[in-house]
């Protein structure tokens, strides 16, 4: 009897810590920032959404899924040679990332993580390719919604990046 009575208490604890602990949720919401690196030239706000689900594995580690939609604004720019001014205007730079995610909580409200994944290029001649995402973020409104910083960059030939500055929603 006993030995029943130890067993059922550590399940139920177990069940009790879980619950306390699981941090399993979907989120959603936007990002701003600005394209550095090789493309800054041509490009130079990026705007984009962001949509997670994550599943808590333990206290200190989420993983999940992830897509959105990145969208970097092309600009116009005027070159002058000999008396000639050529302008030239860039098209937008979009992409639909698709990923594993992975988040580190060293206390509670803060995390550290990233995504890693394909970045599927959608507007005429980007083929997309592998992109990368570290982040930082703080929870806010008692776990509700998070803001966080990142630098998402789709390695190809060159590296297209960005610093970003989101705001989810969970759910």
């Amino acid at each position: 009897m006993k030995v029943f009575l130890t067993v059922w208490a550590c399940i139920a604890t177990s069940f009790l810590v879980q619950a306390q602990v699981d941090r399993t949720n979907f989120r959603a919401g936007v990002n701003a920032g600005l394209v550095i690196g090789d493309f800054s030239e041509a490009y130079s706000l990026s705007l984009g959404l962001d949509i997670y689900q994550h599943w808590g594995v333990s206290r200190e580690l989420d993983v999940g899924l992830t897509t959105g939609f990145s969208n970097a604004f092309g600009e116009k720019q005027s070159v002058s040679a000999g008396g000639v001014v050529v302008e030239t205007e860039f098209d937008n730079v979009q992409f639909i990332p698709v990923g594993g995610s992975i988040r580190v909580y060293p206390t509670s409200g803060f995390k550290f993580g990233g995504d890693v994944g394909y970045a599927v290029g959608i507007n005429k001649g980007n083929q997309g390719s592998l992109y990368y995402r570290p982040s930082i973020g703080v929870d806010l409104n008692g776990g509700s919604s998070e803001l966080n910083i990142s630098y998402f960059a789709v390695n190809d030939d060159v590296v297209f990046s960005t610093v970003l500055v989101g705001f989810l929603i969970l759910f």
